[in-house]
């Protein structure tokens, strides 16, 4: 396909406008090297439990665990609140509304990110933007953090006008600043990812200062980041490809990831490795200007653990990855126990442990090389 046919302009979008179609889709991740950029990571934090009720004590000690590898890397940390990763789909409102107090209390003052979905919604009945609206009144009052507006089934039925239309309605309700968020139908089968009309509409709206894209077979990441690149938009992508950790990295752009609950101290090392010297926020120099080229090895060693911990099961579904993180904290002594929301129906087999274990051998023995702390 010759570049001259490609679409490189806004105004050249239309709302059935195919990335493939444009120049955005065709740009390679080397050319989006960044070896400056230290930004943040955003983590979705698991809540734990013990005995079929929430491990508050343990819900801290992750946080608290997270919090001490950002602070020994100097890197940006925000946990994400009531995502899929705390089990927002099985959390009752009250409870919803009591891990964000619970985290105000313990975590005075520190940002935040909330999962924000629908609830109420009736299958099959039109999408109605005031089902997210519950939650918004939960999060928005706690002041310092940002909502992120989760994919629901309604909202993404909608053809992309109507779907524009809809989080422009939610727009008007924040009062803090606005990340959208697209599936792609690798974590659920009725998923669709914001084509580039869409998402250029939504990355323009002063409201939405950021986006995720859950991702695991497509590059979507990499169109959205040479897109906003390119065009110089006020909207920040943040990665959440589990099966491709490093990229966001390379790309000097944020995580908003779960698997970072289960490996802070390697992903926070991977970002200052990655850093040239004299970069800002560069927290160990090599004292040889460049950036330390052990960090490949770091990648792979990290990758190998997520790629076991967001492993597909028979239904080809990375959705377990819940389980397999509880086991994981409980196998680092950082909970007491690898025990799911009584209610999720998403479970590894009762081999989870051996599992877990033989997926931490490489990054410890990373983790020992490179002396990161707290792994």
């Amino acid at each position: 396909m010759a570049s001259n046919e490609l679409i490189s302009h806004p105004s050249e979008l239309r709302p059935d406008t195919a990335w493939h179609q444009t120049r955005w889709a065709w740009t390679s991740e080397e050319s989006l090297i960044d070896h400056r950029s230290k930004p943040r990571l955003c983590a979705a934090a698991l809540l734990p439990f013990r005995e079929r009720r929430p491990d508050w004590e343990g819900f801290y000690a992750s946080l608290r665990w997270m919090q001490s590898a950002a602070d020994y890397y100097g890197v940006e940390w925000v946990p994400v609140l009531n995502a899929d990763t705390g089990y927002l789909f099985d959390l009752s409102d009250a409870l919803y509304a009591e891990v964000l107090e619970r985290f105000r209390s313990e975590f005075p003052g520190h940002r935040f990110i909330a999962g924000v979905t629908a609830r109420g919604a009736v299958p099959g009945a039109p999408f109605q933007p005031d089902t997210y609206r519950r939650l918004l009144d939960l999060v928005q009052p706690h002041g310092n953090c940002e909502v992120m507006l989760m994919t629901s089934q309604g909202l993404n039925a909608l053809e992309p006008e109507a779907r524009r239309d809809a989080y422009f309605t939610m727009a008007d309700w924040l009062v803090c600043p606005g990340i959208v968020h697209a599936l792609e139908p690798s974590f659920v089968p009725w998923a669709t990812p914001f084509d580039p009309w869409l998402l250029y509409q939504l990355a323009s709206h002063p409201k939405f200062v950021a986006g995720k894209i859950s991702t695991l077979d497509e590059p979507h990441f990499l169109y959205w980041a040479a897109m906003c690149r390119d065009l110089q938009l006020d909207f920040v992508p943040h990665s959440g490809d589990d099966f491709g950790l490093a990229t966001a990295i390379k790309l000097g752009l944020p995580l908003l990831i779960g698997a970072a609950v289960s490996a802070a101290p390697l992903i926070c090392a991977a970002k200052d490795l990655w850093l040239e010297d004299g970069a800002p926020g560069k927290k160990f120099p090599t004292g040889r200007g460049g950036f330390d080229t052990r960090v490949y090895k770091l990648f792979e060693a990290l990758q190998s653990l997520e790629d076991q911990v967001f492993r597909l099961d028979a239904r080809l579904s990375a959705s377990p990855y819940k389980h397999s993180t509880a086991h994981v904290l409980h196998a680092l002594g950082i909970l007491h126990a690898p025990e799911p929301h009584p209610d999720c129906a998403d479970l590894r087999g009762p081999d989870e442990a051996d599992q877990m274990a033989a997926a931490l051998r490489r990054p410890k023995r990373m983790a020992q090389k490179l002396r990161i702390p707290g792994f």
